[in-house]
């Protein structure tokens, strides 16, 4: 640390993320110091020989009580480079933030090889940047975000920024990861070269539908305990489930309702929330909300088995659930579109932070009957959602099915497994299933079964030897175990999904359309 001359200022940490430093009445303090880069995913940073990615929040100091004066930063990148961020450009890779908030809000992303491609929505520019080795169709790229970004605007009126940046990294091995910021968003996928396959290009434009409405929802729309944002500590929420759950709704609802997803495609994901609902346990032992609060202790990561829900999954569905509730009791002349519109017009707006009470309000206002018992057994309780929600799905002429899982695993035994490149290992385990009597956990390692090796082959295997006694073998923390499992004569995981009636009504189809714009689609074979 120095001073405008060159002369070192004393100076000692005092927290995790403060340092005090001893000015003696100098003008201006010149602060050095080095940041390792190496965190390729779309909230850390990254540098290699082509390419500086930075996400300021990370690596940039703040005086709390100048937080509100605007700062610039100068990327020291040769002249020839591109460089992609919401900051505003002065001059010669020179760029300016009205404040901190605003500088930790909007990475960076500089390099030699940055294909790039926009278009506008009511006169607002949105740039798509990628780098990284893939072959981007710009032609259906640009054609599916216009899409939803119309869609989105239509739905929310007017936009948080000025412009808009969605900035790619796409990586040469499997990955997904999304971060949200005011006026851009980080999207990191891979392998690049799956990019414009169907599977890879659903997670591409999935993500990117889900990040531009953070743009609206946390971004602009926030809770009370997050307004303002504390930097040096953790901000506990129990209203995870909206900021993450409804955008994650309307990520998918957007989709379908500008065209980019057709009806299996759209069921597939509600399908999918539904599905990982059914099957996690923990939604028996803490409630959303309580999980939502407990994002600050363990992450988004499903930690430990059975334990919690998800802020994604469970709010999702909860959004679903707060839409055909609202549309339901008002015959169909409001949604949770209204209360989303309120929550931006009213309260992010007016520069107001909201309570779990807020929506609870907007959801009684604009269904016109009392939602207690939604927030209670659903929000804060522990009630499993399927039943209510198949009530609901009926106005909109679908319902909830299932059937025993395919898998003999989780079917007849109680455990899911996963490929972690050529080992199978143990996902999860049903309560009181015979896989957990028997003492099967979480990641183990399967070697064998009945003395013949385990090669990507455990269904073929246990389906095989399933009327004998099953002796298995598996590594547990890298030791060894010989475990005897035994079918119990019941069943465990279920498959679940929605799907349309056969015989819907006019009513029932009607009020389909006005949901997820699908109207054409009603014919396709369940």
């Amino acid at each position: 640390v120095y001073d405008e001359t060159g002369n070192a200022l004393r100076f000692q940490k005092t927290s995790k993320d403060t340092w005090h430093i001893e000015t003696k009445d100098v003008s201006k303090v010149i602060v050095k110091y080095n940041y390792y880069s190496n965190q390729p995913d779309a909230g850390g940073c990254y540098t290699d020989k082509e390419l500086l990615y930075l996400n300021p929040v990370h690596f940039c100091f703040y005086i709390k009580d100048r937080m509100h004066l605007p700062c610039t930063l100068q990327l020291d990148v040769p002249s020839k480079w591109q460089v992609a961020t919401g900051l505003l450009l002065q001059k010669n890779n020179l760029f300016l933030a009205a404040d901190f908030h605003q500088l930790v809000d909007c990475p960076v992303m500089a390099s030699p090889k940055l294909q790039h491609q926009s278009y506008a929505v009511n006169n607002i520019d949105f740039h798509i940047w990628i780098h990284g080795e893939c072959k981007p169709d710009w032609q259906k790229i640009v054609k599916d975000f216009k899409a939803f970004t119309i869609t989105q605007m239509e739905m929310m009126k007017t936009f948080p920024s000025t412009e808009y940046h969605f900035l790619l990294l796409v990586l040469p091995y499997k990955f997904y990861h999304g971060v949200e910021h005011t006026n851009s968003t980080v999207l990191a996928l891979g392998p690049g070269y799956r990019l414009m396959e169907e599977e890879l290009y659903i997670d591409l434009i999935g993500v990117a539908s889900h990040e531009l409405f953070h743009a609206w929802n946390i971004k602009t729309i926030r809770p009370a305990q997050m307004l303002p944002y504390n930097y040096s500590k953790e901000n506990y929420s129990s209203l995870g489930w909206v900021y993450e759950g409804f955008t994650t709704y309307y990520g998918d609802l957007f989709l379908a309702r500008c065209g980019s997803f057709n009806l299996k495609q759209y069921f597939i994901e509600v399908n999918v929330r539904l599905q990982k609902h059914m099957d996690n346990y923990g939604r028996y032992n803490l409630s959303v909300a309580e999980s939502s609060f407990d994002t600050w202790l363990d992450g988004y990561v499903p930690g430990i088995p059975n334990r919690k829900t998800s802020i994604y999954d469970e709010g999702s569905l909860i959004a679903l659930m707060l839409d055909l509730f609202i549309r339901k009791h008002s015959s169909g002349r409001k949604s949770l579109d209204d209360l989303m519109l309120s929550l931006y017009n009213d309260f992010a707006l007016q520069h107001r932070g909201y309570r779990e009470q807020d929506i609870k309000t907007l959801v009684e206002n604009l269904s016109g009957v009392s939602a207690e018992n939604i927030f209670s057994l659903f929000i804060n309780g522990r009630t499993s959602y399927d039943i209510f929600l198949q009530e609901l799905l009926d106005e909109v002429g679908c319902y909830i099915s299932s059937k025993p899982s395919d898998k003999i695993s989780e079917r007849m035994f109680g455990f899911k497994t996963i490929l972690d490149g050529p080992t199978t290992k143990v996902l999860q385990i049903a309560p009181a299933s015979s896989a957990e009597i028997a003492g099967l956990t979480k990641d183990d390692e399967m070697i064998c079964v009945n003395n013949i090796k385990v090669e990507n082959n455990i269904q073929d295997l246990l389906n095989y030897f399933k009327d004998e006694t099953l002796v298995l073998e598996v590594f547990t923390a890298k030791q060894k175990r010989v475990i005897k499992l035994n079918p119990d004569n019941k069943e465990y995981y279920q498959l679940y999904s929605v799907s349309l009636v056969n015989d819907a009504s006019e009513k029932q189809k009607n009020n389909f359309k006005n949901w997820c714009g699908l109207e054409h689609l009603w014919n396709v074979k369940k």
